[in-house]
């Protein structure tokens, strides 16, 4: 899927004649703020261009693979030490829980790594 970017049309210059200095100065400064967040105050300074939500391009996240912990805690009670011992079972299902969650913490760091590039923009 093509990712259109938007185009901003110049704001006309100001008028010489008619307003007072101090409007002047205002609506000076008002659209040239304007016209460095759109990018066409100067097709060769984009550091000041503001991001749009067609310069975004990351994708979201795969979906998250970890939605509860399997492992149930069943152990084999020890009588004369009074404790109950987790199954080899148990400790096998919390083991990949935690891989699972592991890659999905992985995968949201990565995506979110790319979103912050493309925030900073190109330095």
């Amino acid at each position: 899927m093509a990712t259109r970017i938007p185009q901003f049309t110049v704001i006309p210059p100001l008028p010489q004649t008619g307003l007072q200095p101090w409007q002047y100065g205002f609506y000076t400064a008002v659209k040239q703020n304007i016209d460095m967040l759109t990018g066409t105050a100067d097709s060769n300074v984009t550091a000041n261009k503001s991001i749009t939500s067609g310069g975004i391009t990351v994708s979201a996240p795969p979906e998250q693979k970890m939605k509860q912990v399997t492992a149930k805690g069943a152990g084999v009670g020890l009588v004369q030490e009074q404790q109950s011992v987790p199954l080899l079972d148990d400790y096998g299902k919390l083991l990949s829980n935690v891989q699972t969650l592991a890659n999905d913490v992985a995968n949201i760091s990565k995506t979110l790594e790319i979103l912050i590039q493309q925030l900073k923009g190109s330095t």
